[in-house]
């Protein structure tokens, strides 16, 4: 078994990815930057588990409603770092189903409210993320993007492997 732990994220409609990732690559530090944008729902699901893993996130899958509409809904200054705020009731309650499925397994970060965001910057020079995120704030308009699945990701200490796709109601993602 590959005990290298699995990182969940949600899968979201091309054109948002699109957007997201390329404010992260204007922004992020690049040599801190190995993988695209993206919007965690669990930082470290047990990788020796994973057939039961990927069983669970299929069912609360095929259980959910596609599409999943997702809301930016303003800006977040990290100190060192600038994210999208996002909100999404359907998100939520389905993060907290899959919460219940794998509570035995959650670590303590993965135990905490649930905030959604896209960090499009992080580790960045404090000063860099402030101007940043005043330049950001005062052009931003709420906007929205879809919510199309989820996708499962193992996490070996730098890009992220591949590990699953997952569409809502039953429906195959592109990738």
């Amino acid at each position: 078994m590959d005990p290298a732990p699995l990182i969940l994220t949600l899968a979201l409609d091309e054109a948002s990815f699109q957007r997201f990732d390329a404010e992260r690559r204007a922004h992020f530090p690049p040599e801190r930057n190995f993988i695209p944008a993206h919007v965690t729902l669990f930082h470290h699901l047990p990788g020796e588990e994973i057939e039961a893993v990927r069983a669970e996130i299929a069912a609360a899958c095929a259980a959910a409603e596609a599409p999943l509409r997702v809301e930016a809904t303003g800006l977040r200054f990290l100190g060192r770092g600038v994210a999208y705020a996002l909100a999404s009731r359907e998100l939520e309650a389905l993060r907290a189903d899959l919460a219940r499925r794998f509570d035995a397994h959650l670590t303590p970060q993965d135990r905490q409210r649930f905030r959604p965001h896209m960090t499009i910057q992080n580790k960045a020079d404090p000063a860099k993320a402030r101007a940043l995120f005043e330049r950001m704030e005062a052009a931003f308009a709420p906007f929205s993007a879809t919510g199309e699945g989820l996708l499962l990701w193992r996490y070996r200490g730098g890009p992220w492997e591949a590990a699953g796709r997952f569409g809502f109601g039953g429906r195959s993602i592109p990738g």
